[in-house]
């Protein structure tokens, strides 16, 4: 029994536990990371444990460390935020779970593209440990599987056959080859070191990886090629001199997280599903002269003003409980149907393009949608979202008619949503009046529904824009 406690004391281990270390900041939803807890070693280490980059969202395969609330030697305990974490949909504070103090931070403020499950940061639990970990740098998970790997006796290697390919495919061959074969698995590598690495001819079993799981990064490459002395030099210099030789200004930009998923998710979305479009016009005199009142009643009351938007998003609602194909999504096997009717509202702020949503707004009243948009929309310009603000809705809503004054537009579906509603802005027009040779002038406003059509057939969603047009021309209904 000694021998084995030994053994223990002697070996680095992990514990690969999923527990819950961190919890966002509204303290109703937790994100879920593996948490390593490392025991003494041959270096000489105290126990600690290693604090993976947590996936904050479905969609989350990387994150940005915007900055550390927390400095290393700092003593942390239970509701502490440590730091604000850049995903792919907003700014996250996470916060520590248990007790300790924050020994080492790996990845400082502003580091950029660091891995889910990626170490982060180091905590331990008592504070004279702390300076063991100054110049502490995370183990690669695929060391102790090489180690057991070379301590068996590895059977003899069959004989190698003569290669009857010629040159040029043979060299093109080399580096899949290579890719296949190390110590007979598979490697792992991001999708941006593979490129890098074909890029620059780079054998991919002659790297070590340092990222999750002893899985290659950018970085390992990047650190390749510089001890080599071949050096970095990325394919797309050569546009960029053909531009500096013409004499054309410009600024690259970087790429933000969330502009990065808008990207990938909307070029997904026009290249899966097949749109396609329907327009109507309609009448907003009742519509506004309802919200005049409603408004009147708000300012009474101390309640915050009612916008066109809002009586958009409530109509929309009602619209999909009476035709409820339309609130659906596809996958491969089914179509399902969605029992609640959470709008999603496009929000376009100096961060990009956010969509908080507004839940069961079929079964809330106006104030209520009017109270929710609003303090939706100001998380969004200050990049405070949380994950429960913006997932799960069932339908969008994109509104550039009142702050842009748009006629029309057609919106890009939110995948794994069937539909979006594109708002115009309103427009006075002269129409027919009730006698003969008589005219009026009334404000029409043009929506146009985007529909993913696996989903939603063209009557379908012709009978959703009639019932919205209903609810929009006859307000009074919505309030029923």
């Amino acid at each position: 029994m000694g021998e084995v406690k030994g053994k223990l004391s002697r070996t680095h281990m992990r514990i690969n536990s999923q527990l819950s270390y961190f919890v966002l900041n509204s303290g109703s939803s937790s994100s879920r990371t593996s948490l390593r807890r490392g025991f003494s070693s041959d270096a000489g280490l105290p126990p600690h444990q290693e604090i993976g980059m947590p996936s904050l969202s479905p969609t989350m395969s990387e994150g940005n460390i915007a900055r550390w609330l927390k400095k290393e030697g700092d003593k942390v305990s239970p509701g502490d935020v440590l730091c604000e974490v850049e995903t792919d949909k907003a700014t996250v504070e996470m916060e520590c779970m248990e007790e300790g103090f924050l020994a080492k931070i790996i990845h400082g403020d502003g580091a950029k593209e660091i891995q889910v499950g990626e170490v982060i940061a180091i905590t331990v639990e008592d504070e004279d440990d702390i300076a063991k970990f100054k110049d502490y740098k995370p183990s690669e998970p695929g060391h102790s599987k090489e180690a057991k790997v070379s301590s068996t006796p590895t059977p003899p290697t069959p004989p190698k056959k003569e290669a009857t390919e010629p040159a040029t495919s043979a060299e093109s061959k080399k580096s899949k080859v290579d890719d296949a074969s190390q110590s007979g698995s598979r490697i792992f590598a991001s999708p941006l070191a593979r490129k890098l690495a074909e890029d620059h001819n780079v054998p991919l079993s002659k790297i070590k990886g340092t990222g999750p799981d002893g899985s290659i990064v950018k970085a390992d490459i990047e650190d390749y090629l510089a001890s080599s002395g071949k050096g970095v030099s990325a394919p797309t210099s050569k546009p960029k001199d053909k531009a500096a030789e013409a004499g054309i200004n410009y600024t690259d930009l970087p790429l933000s997280q969330i502009r990065k998923v808008t990207a990938s998710r909307l070029l997904l979305s026009k290249q899966t599903i097949p749109h396609y479009y329907l327009t109507v016009d309609t009448c907003v005199d009742k519509l506004m002269e309802l919200r005049s009142q409603l408004n009147s009643l708000q300012e009474a009351s101390g309640g915050k003003r009612i916008s066109v938007n809002d009586l958009v998003i409530k109509a929309a609602a009602l619209a999909l409980r009476k035709v409820p194909q339309c609130n659906s999504s596809w996958t491969d096997d089914y179509i399902r149907q969605h029992h609640n009717v959470n709008i999603n509202v496009a929000v376009q702020t100096e961060h990009g393009l956010f969509v908080p949503v507004v839940r069961d707004a079929d079964k809330k009243g106006l104030s209520k949608i009017a109270d929710e948009v609003k303090s939706l929309a100001q998380k969004a310009k200050e990049n405070s979202l949380k994950p429960q603000d913006y997932e799960g809705g069932t339908f969008t809503v994109s509104n550039l008619g009142g702050p842009f004054g748009i006629k029309q537009f057609c919106a890009i579906i939110n995948p794994p949503q069937s539909g979006i509603l594109a708002v115009g802005s309103a427009e006075k027009r002269v129409v027919p009046s009730a006698g003969p040779d008589q005219y009026e002038f009334a404000s029409y406003m043009s929506v146009t529904l985007s529909c993913d059509h696996r989903v939603i057939d063209g009557a379908i969603g012709a009978e959703w824009l009639k019932a919205f047009k209903g609810y929009i021309e006859n307000p009074e209904s919505m309030l029923l």
